[in-house]
């Protein structure tokens, strides 16, 4: 599968929920909830073109990893 050039993905991350606080770093599956969005845009693009966007530096990390 080739991989879209030209195109930026931006991920929105917010730390704060009303509902589920700290979702996008809580596990499904025994990943993070972030992670399936960057796997997702992975399959699109090369990783120079995603983009996280977040107030929070635990969801920093955990994306790093």
């Amino acid at each position: 599968m080739s991989l879209i050039e030209n195109v930026l993905i931006i991920i929105t991350a917010r730390g704060g929920s009303k509902g589920i606080p700290n979702k996008n770093i809580k596990l499904l599956n025994n990943k993070p909830l972030i992670q399936y969005t960057i796997e997702a845009a992975r399959e699109v693009v090369k990783d120079e073109n995603i983009c996280l966007s977040t107030d929070s530096t635990e969801i920093v990390e955990v994306a790093r990893q």
